[in-house]
């Protein structure tokens, strides 16, 4: 649906219905919510839809803590940056990337997700960020990354984690 009718596809993690303790529930493990959040809010493609119970938490038997720094951040990233063309970098099943180009003068970001291990990716930025540093806008990496020449960076990403990376002038 993503794919064919990118203005009609609503994509979600969880909502109301598939939350724990309910009929439909089909959680979504707490590590990879965050991961989840980014493939929603950072593509270009869909209507995100970020669930109350994400975003607030839920109280009672079936209780989950609130992802609101994440997601508030994953937002802001969302306003600020998530613009422009987008290239995929799906040749590993345990780590993903994508990169998108951005806006006029305005920093790319590449986005590396595992669901295993530490990894990293050679990713295209462009030529024009060579010699810029990027940092991990959600803090999971600590390293910077210096891109090339050619405009590629080595993106690293942590074991079960996710990090967005951007030009660290922002």
């Amino acid at each position: 649906m993503v794919e064919l009718k990118p203005d009609k596809a609503v994509t979600f993690v969880d909502n109301h219905d598939t939350q724990r303790g309910q009929a439909l529930e089909s959680t979504v493990e707490e590590w990879f919510k965050p991961a989840a959040y980014a493939l929603i809010l950072l593509r270009q493609n869909g209507l995100p839809c970020v669930f109350y119970g994400d975003y607030f938490g839920i109280s009672g038997q079936y209780a989950q803590e609130d992802f609101k720094e994440v997601l508030d951040r994953l937002l802001a990233i969302r306003k600020d940056l998530a613009y422009g063309e987008q290239n995929d970098y799906f040749d590993d099943p345990n780590c993903i990337g994508w990169v998108r180009s951005g806006a006029e003068h305005q920093s790319p970001i590449a986005v590396l997700i595992s669901n295993d291990q530490e990894n990293s990716k050679s990713m295209f930025v462009g030529q024009e960020w060579a010699n810029q540093t990027f940092i991990d806008l959600l803090g999971n990496h600590q390293d910077q990354v210096t891109i090339d020449e050619e405009g590629y960076g080595q993106f690293p990403v942590s074991a079960a984690s996710v990090s967005v990376w951007a030009a660290k002038t922002i």
